[in-house]
């Protein structure tokens, strides 16, 4: 079974920051803007910006909490994207054991 890769996805994933946020929400179970941004070396605002381009690919929802907004981590679609590097990982593994034969045919026929 071959899994699409989802440019968006990895694009969200693709931060350091948003990786540290999907972290501190995955540990929490859920976190404010406010309450991210006391973690991480970032402005409030900037976390809010973060956590959008993250709900933008489904990795979090939102909900209203006061004044503010509380996320938490959509684990399906984290799964998803755990299965797409799966996916790509067996690509790769296949792509680089198949150039490891090749250099050892040229290695051997070097040799002989």
């Amino acid at each position: 079974m071959t899994v699409a890769v989802d440019d968006e996805l990895w694009s969200a994933i693709g931060d350091p920051i948003r990786r540290r946020l999907l972290d501190l929400l995955l540990a929490a179970g859920s976190g404010t803007p406010t309450g991210l941004s006391d973690q991480l070396p970032i402005s409030r605002q900037a976390v809010a910006k973060h956590l959008a381009v993250l709900d933008r690919a489904g990795l979090v929802h939102a909900t209203p909490s006061g004044r503010e907004r509380r996320y938490e981590v959509d684990e399906a679609q984290l799964a998803r994207a755990v299965r797409q590097l799966r996916e790509v990982g067996r690509t790769w593994d296949l792509r680089l054991n198949r150039i490891k034969r090749i250099a050892e045919e040229i290695q051997r026929r070097h040799n002989d």
